[in-house]
């Protein structure tokens, strides 16, 4: 690893960059309409909208009015009628993006029928591993099956109805997390209990996680930054498991030699949370941005702006609620094998 700047230097150099780069990049970015698109300029969408709006709550807490509330009016507008989001406005169908919309939308403007709605959604929207079909060729083809993951621990998908992927299951823990638990609907601690088993069937062998298998025709899955980082801040409640351990050795190791600024990003933002040894990000950053100008994206800046800063409050739980013990992580897998028949 790099060696580690003075805590000074670091507080000037982030702060500088924070208030003097992200910041203004961001209020400029924002849509006549209230919304943000993947790039500047570009067509509001869900995602985009969700993370600048937490950026900037992390940035100055008391968001600007007219910046806050257009953004959030966008944001509920969106909302399908089944209280899903979906990427875009007009598409028809909601998608993972419920998650980072429920939580931009509780960690911005409190509780609502419109965030309760969100997670009700995520907790009865099941992957496809679960249905009948799957299960019937899971029987005939089991001889012949390439993957190695247990398709009885279910998390999220991308979109309904597709396989469970590792980040849409990880945004969708880290917003149940954080939105207090009367806004949950009655069966969303078994969907947490099933993504979390999930999340740790998934992990690569050495530590890690890909997007999605960990094993596939007998080899092992390379495991890769955004993936991990997610996953680990998904399951940073159990962060004394020795599987969280191994992925955070992996994720530190592999830190000096990320070249993309999301996955730069994601994971000082990680490696932050984890109080693990962290270079300063601000140079890493502007020598990313010198590179390739990728102020250019709202996601990037945005998940900069998170990391730099000190109010990553969506991370924390709303109200400390019971979590998995270590030692009965075996007992929940096995329990939540045999209710997933039951689906």
């Amino acid at each position: 690893m790099p060696e580690i700047a003075r805590s000074s230097e670091i507080a000037t150099s982030e702060g500088r960059l924070l208030e003097g780069v992200y910041l203004p990049f961001l209020l400029d970015a924002q849509n006549a309409d209230g919304g943000w698109g993947y790039s500047r300029g570009g067509q509001s969408c869900v995602e985009s909208t969700s993370w600048a709006l937490l950026a900037l709550l992390g940035i100055q807490p008391a968001i600007r009015p007219a910046v806050g509330q257009a953004g959030w009016r966008w944001l509920r507008e969106r909302q399908l009628r089944d209280g899903s989001w979906p990427s875009f406005a007009g598409q028809p169908r909601g998608c993972w993006t419920t998650a980072p919309a429920s939580l931009a939308l509780y960690a911005g403007a409190g509780p609502s029928d419109q965030v309760a709605r969100g997670l009700q959604w995520l907790a009865d929207t099941w992957p496809a591993e679960g249905g009948i079909l799957r299960r019937i060729g899971r029987k005939l083809l089991r001889r012949d099956r390439v993957s190695r993951q247990d398709e009885s621990l279910r998390g999220w998908s991308w979109t309904p109805g597709t396989a469970s992927w590792v980040e849409p299951t990880a945004q969708a823990l880290i917003a149940l997390r954080h939105i207090p638990e009367h806004l949950h609907p009655r069966k969303a601690g078994r969907r947490r209990r099933l993504a979390q088993c999930m999340l740790y069937d998934r992990m690569c062998p050495g530590g890690g996680w890909n997007s999605g298998n960990s094993i596939v025709y007998g080899a092992a899955g390379v495991p890769r930054i955004g993936p991990t980082a997610w996953a680990l801040l998904a399951l940073r409640d159990y962060r004394d498991r020795p599987e969280n351990r191994q992925s955070l050795d992996w994720l530190e190791q592999a830190y000096p030699q990320i070249k993309g600024p999301e996955s730069l990003a994601l994971a000082h933002l990680c490696l932050k949370i984890h109080h693990r040894s962290v270079p300063a990000l601000a140079p890493s950053l502007a020598a990313l941005n010198s590179n390739n100008q990728f102020l250019g994206h709202t996601l990037a800046a945005a998940w900069a702006a998170i990391s730099l800063g000190d109010r990553a409050v969506w991370l924390e739980p709303d109200i400390r609620r019971p979590k998995l013990e270590i030692g009965n992580l075996n007992t929940e897998i096995r329990d939540s094998k045999t209710e997933t028949r039951d689906s």
